[in-house]
């Protein structure tokens, strides 16, 4: 592997690191498309950046825990275990671009309704989201994107958003519900054998680029006043909406 192609890698996992944790999801959804691009092997992208989201969340939850809304990641976190074997299987048998593509319209569509609305949140609408039928279906749909393409962060971020969670409180709960589900996604991406070597040796590489990503992207979510932050997520989210369906494409 050349060094070119090295120095590629690392820019993008600190693009996805750096989105991470400034909004809390959103990493691989930028990492992915742009890994792909780049002549390495999909599962290989894979299993890599769902060490780095574990290694973005584990530092996350330990300076944050004390925000981490802890009884709507129950139902989220139950749920997903259910999604994570249904993904696995997914990712060998359905075509990716089926999948991303499909995921990309939804989220874009999604994402443009709530913005156009101009308010993303009401209180009857939280109430109705209070059913825990509701996190039970994000969290089985983030633990199934999540396995098959390190997609876990976006459903359980709309579904943070439809609840009103305030900014501490959004970012500490995603990171904790990713660092239960993104133990049991790496370790089910192991027993799958989707880790190399390869794989490993460029994490360690990548660890200078984590630790500036994470001190960078700190600094950027504690200066974006709350009243503008869930707008901001359903901007992001519809921006990558974008990224996958172009993805999907070309």
């Amino acid at each position: 592997m050349s060094e070119s192609l090295i120095l590629a890698i690392i820019v993008t996992v600190f693009l996805g690191a750096l989105t991470r944790t400034t909004f809390g999801f959103g990493e691989a959804v930028v990492s992915m498309p742009l890994l792909t691009f780049l002549p390495i092997h999909l599962h290989t992208a894979v299993s890599l950046i769902g060490l780095v989201a574990l290694t973005v969340a584990v530092f996350t939850v330990t300076t944050g825990w004390r925000h981490i809304n802890r009884v709507e990641l129950i139902p989220v976190v139950i749920s997903a275990l259910a999604g994570i074997p249904v993904g696995l299987l997914m990712v060998t048998w359905v075509p990716a671009n089926t999948v991303t593509g499909f995921l990309g319209a939804a989220l874009i569509t999604y994402g443009a309704y709530f913005l156009s609305r101009g308010r993303i949140t009401s209180a009857d609408g939280q109430d109705r989201l209070r059913q825990p039928v509701w996190g039970l279906l994000f969290g089985f749909a983030s633990g199934l994107f999540g396995s098959a393409y390190n997609f876990a962060g976006v459903p359980v971020a709309i579904y943070g958003s439809l609840r009103g969670w305030q900014p501490r409180t959004f970012r500490s709960t995603m990171q904790a519900y990713f660092l239960v589900s993104g133990t049991l996604i790496v370790v089910g991406q192991g027993t799958s054998r989707m880790w190399t070597s390869q794989m490993f040796a460029l994490y360690l590489f990548s660890l200078p680029a984590i630790a500036a990503a994470i001190l960078v992207g700190t600094i950027l979510h504690k200066n974006i006043p709350t009243a503008k932050f869930q707008r901001y997520v359903f901007v992001l989210v519809t921006a990558l909406g974008a990224v996958l369906l172009v993805k999907s494409v070309f």
